[in-house]
């Protein structure tokens, strides 16, 4: 049952990406830019906590799920060391995504060669 919550709710998710895409003038920057800021929003108004206690995984590995940690984390910083884990706190807790992030994008740089557009 968890794999279809997962499934269910991630799915959600993007299909509203589909539809961003598809019915807007938005670039994809754009609506990724807007998905973590919406992860950051609905956790801090306390919304998305239930929303990954319920999917899981299909809560948390979109970009939604990447804000969500980059605001979780923060709030844990403060709560740690004061003003400083506002910036701290974010990076802490999401500092394993974004070093697999670099990682596999450098790989994949060296093993694949780019080409020009024509």
């Amino acid at each position: 049952m968890d794999y279809l919550k997962a499934f269910i709710v991630g799915g959600l998710i993007c299909v509203v990406g589909q539809i961003l895409i598809d019915k807007t003038k938005l670039t994809p920057a754009r609506i990724l830019v807007t998905f973590v800021v919406a992860g950051v929003f609905l956790q801090l108004i306390g919304v998305y906590q239930y929303i990954v206690d319920f999917a899981g995984a299909g809560a948390t590995i979109p970009l939604t799920g990447f804000g969500y940690s980059l605001a979780k984390g923060a709030y844990q910083g403060v709560m740690e060391h004061g003003g400083i884990g506002i910036f701290t706190g974010g990076l802490t807790a999401t500092a394993g995504g974004i070093a697999a992030a670099i990682v596999f994008g450098c790989l994949i740089a060296i093993i694949f060669s780019s080409k020009p557009k024509k």
